[in-house]
């Protein structure tokens, strides 16, 4: 069975982040200038921190690479921190943190892993780490795009402005300060995030990630972990801050009869069987239906606050302001980025998993040959 998977590694204010991907076949063309792309879109976004305007992330290949096209081994990358040359003078001196806050894996990290020094869990779960998953995605992005399958992320609400509006394209986004189709809302979602800085609060949302052009059949529904609403919900949630995962209609599922909620399905002789709705989400039985596949995700607000809430210190246990270290207002345009990237590697695992060879002209023959009879073995 072909499988895609990463490993990342590296602290927040260290010397680099690094991943190493698994699985992705020989001969996928890497462009390090789309990797770069989407990292410098996950770095954007309206009520970000000054850590954006130091950094510029951009990649570079160590491994598994060579003329431009994978090996099939192991491909390895690294993004070096800027930030590094402010701290490696004081990396192994800095001052420890002993308050926990509030929200944050603080804590139960500091517990977990024995540490009395919480700067050794802060520099780890960081949301910093987010940028090596975007670098896989990207990756898993430009391999899907050979099979015309597109994946977007974008803002549906910060605080409490919401919109319904939809964009077809990045085109449409790419230039707005929240990632949002929206236009007519962003002065109020300017205004929203300003006032929580000016409270020195920070604010939360919802983003969405669809993927248009997939296949049926991806996934599983005889066991429950390779189920791929299962596993799209795991790579969601693992993103820092997100803590309410919805696919196709979602909760508002629960509220209406069967009657009103199932996509009737339709054949064409030309497109095969389709669905005039798609309040499933693209995904029937952990199995993939040939619809666009549409998640939401809540993303609750930045833990570290300017006005800060109370906490203890974990040697004296007195009660203690939380410390403010630099962070966000909010960044759920960011995530909407982070959650295209690791909505794109689960697809492109599920990919590898149904069409998958040990290099690209195999599983491009096999998909093709595949999709010239709509995937029906009947």
């Amino acid at each position: 069975m072909n499988t895609l998977r990463f490993l990342t590694a590296g602290e927040s204010h260290g010397p680099c982040l690094t991943v190493i991907i698994e699985g992705l076949p020989a001969g996928l063309s890497i462009e390090p200038s789309e990797i770069n792309t989407l990292l410098k879109r996950r770095q954007g976004g309206y009520g970000r921190g000054k850590r954006m305007e130091i950094e510029e992330d951009r990649c570079e290949i160590e491994g598994g690479v060579r003329m431009g096209k994978t090996l099939g081994s192991p491909v390895s990358i690294k993004i070096e921190n800027k930030d590094w040359s402010n701290w490696k003078d004081k990396w192994d001196s800095v001052e420890p943190i002993l308050v926990p806050r509030p929200g944050h894996a603080d804590l139960p990290g500091a517990i977990k892993y024995g540490h009395s020094d919480i700067r050794n869990v802060l520099e780890r779960s960081s949301a910093r780490e987010t940028a090596a998953r975007c670098v896989v995605g990207s990756i898993a992005k430009r391999f899907l795009s050979i099979f015309e399958i597109d994946i977007l992320g974008y803002l549906l609400a910060i605080g409490r402005i919401k919109t319904e509006e939809r964009p077809e394209n990045l085109d449409e986004i790419i230039n707005s300060p929240f990632f949002c189709q929206d236009k007519a809302k962003e002065d109020e979602m300017k205004k929203e995030v300003d006032k929580a800085e000016e409270e020195g609060d920070s604010l939360g949302g919802i983003f969405e990630v669809r993927a248009t052009g997939i296949p049926p059949g991806l996934g599983s529904y005889v066991h429950w972990d390779r189920r791929l609403d299962a596993k799209i919900s795991f790579a969601l949630m693992s993103i820092p801050a997100v803590k309410g995962i919805e696919i196709g209609s979602g909760f508002s599922a629960a509220e209406r009869r069967g009657s009103a909620l199932h996509d009737e399905i339709l054949y064409d002789e030309e497109k095969g069987f389709y669905r005039k709705t798609n309040n499933a989400g693209g995904i029937e039985g952990g199995v993939s239906n040939g619809e666009a596949i549409i998640a939401r995700c809540a993303m609750k607000p930045i833990p570290t606050l300017r006005n800060p809430l109370s906490s203890c210190h974990i040697i004296t246990k007195e009660k203690t302001p939380a410390p403010i270290i630099r962070s966000d207002i909010s960044a759920v345009p960011a995530a909407s980025v982070v959650g295209e990237a690791m909505l794109a590697i689960v697809l492109a695992d599920s990919f590898m998993e149904r069409f998958g060879g040990d290099n690209l002209f195999l599983i491009k023959e096999r998909f093709f040959r595949e999709r010239e009879k709509n995937f029906l073995p009947f």
